[in-house]
C-alpha cells in the first residue's frame, strides 16, 4: 500500500514556526500514544532543539498501557518530560501545570536571578492532525480561556492564551505535518485515522491491521469476531464478514464494510488496548 500524502503550505508554515519559536520557552509536542513516533513530526526536534520539551502522550487510554510506560522511559531517556493522557476525560491533565514547571525550572530560575517575578512560561502547542491538539487545549485552558492579547516585541496579530496566572500559550494554527518517506509511517498514521479516509483504500489497510493484530496481539480477533486466527489475513477478513453479517444485496460478502468495522473498532478502542509500534524496534 503506497501513500502519497505531502500537505502543500510545508514551507509558509516551517516559517512561520521558526519565527514563533523565538518567542517561547516550551515546545508542548502532542503524539498519538499507539504509534508515538509515526505521530511526531520529524521537524520539531531540530526547530525546537534550544527549548524546553513536554511531549503529551495523548490517547493514553486507548494504548497498551505496558507499551506507554516503555515509550515514556524512552522519551525520558532522550530528554524529553513526558505526561500520558486523555484529552478527552482530562485523564492526566492535573499533572500537566506542574510538568511545564518541572520542565522549564532553569528558566524560571534564570528569571529569578534577573529580578523578574512572575512571568509566565510561554508555551508552543504542535502536533500533526488527529492527535487532540485542540481538544487538549479546549481542556487545558477550560472555560477560563482568555486571549490576552498582543505583548510588545510580538508580531502583530499573534495571540497569547493565558491557560493560568504560570502558563500562556501561544494560540498559532496547526503547524507543520509530515513528510514521509517510509510508508511505514503512513500506515501507522492511516489506522489512526490522520489520514482522510478518503484517500485510502480501506480493505488494504484491514488487512495490514490483521496482520499486525495476528503477530502482537493474538488472541484479539478471536476473541472479537470469532474467528480463526491462524489464517491469511484475507480469509480472517472473510470470517468477520460473515459472522457479523457484512453482505451486499443479493448475499455477497461486503468485505468493504467488513473492513470498515475493523478498522472503527480499532480507533475506537472496542478491540481493546493496542499499541501498534514499539519502543524495541527503536535504534
Amino acid at each position: 500500500m503506497h501513500f502519497q500524502w505531502y500537505p502543500g503550505h510545508m514551507t509558509k508554515a516551517k516559517r512561520q514556526m521558526q519565527e514563533d519559536i523565538k518567542l517561547i520557552d516550551l515546545v508542548i509536542e502532542l503524539v498519538d500514544a499507539r504509534v508515538p513516533l509515526s505521530s511526531r513530526n520529524p521537524d520539531i526536534d531540530e526547530l525546537g532543539r534550544q527549548k524546553a520539551r513536554l511531549i503529551l502522550m495523548n490517547k493514553a487510554d486507548l494504548a497498551d498501557e505496558e507499551q506507554n510506560q516503555a515509550w515514556a522511559a524512552y522519551f525520558k531517556e532522550k530528554g524529553f518530560f513526558v505526561v500520558k493522557l486523555d484529552a478527552r476525560t482530562k485523564a492526566g491533565m492535573k499533572t500537566i501545570s506542574s510538568v511545564i514547571m518541572d520542565a522549564c525550572k532553569e528558566k524560571i530560575e534564570r528569571d529569578r536571578r534577573r529580578g523578574i517575578k512572575n512571568r509566565p512560561v510561554r508555551a508552543m502547542v504542535v502536533g500533526i492532525p488527529n492527535v487532540g491538539k485542540s481538544t487538549f487545549i479546549n481542556t487545558y485552558a477550560g472555560k477560563a480561556c482568555a486571549k490576552t492579547g498582543n505583548k510588545p516585541g510580538v508580531t502583530k496579530g499573534k495571540q497569547w492564551i493565558r491557560l493560568n496566572k504560570n502558563v500562556e500559550l501561544l494560540d498559532t494554527p496547526g503547524i507543520l505535518w509530515p513528510k514521509f518517506e517510509d510508508q511505514r509511517v503512513g500506515l501507522y498514521l492511516a489506522f489512526v485515522g490522520s489520514i482522510k479516509d478518503e484517500l485510502l483504500n480501506i480493505d488494504e489497510l484491514s488487512l495490514e491491521l490483521i496482520k499486525i493484530l495476528q503477530a502482537n496481539y493474538p488472541g484479539v480477533l478471536a476473541q472479537r469476531y470469532e474467528v480463526v486466527e491462524e489464517q491469511t489475513p484475507a480469509k480472517v477478513l472473510q470470517e468477520i464478514a460473515g459472522n457479523r453479517n457484512c453482505v451486499k444485496k443479493g448475499g455477497e460478502l461486503d468485505y468493504s464494510k467488513a473492513s470498515a468495522l475493523v478498522i472503527d473498532e480499532f480507533r475506537s478502542g472496542r478491540l481493546g488496548k493496542i499499541t501498534l509500534e514499539f519502543p524495541r524496534q527503536q535504534s
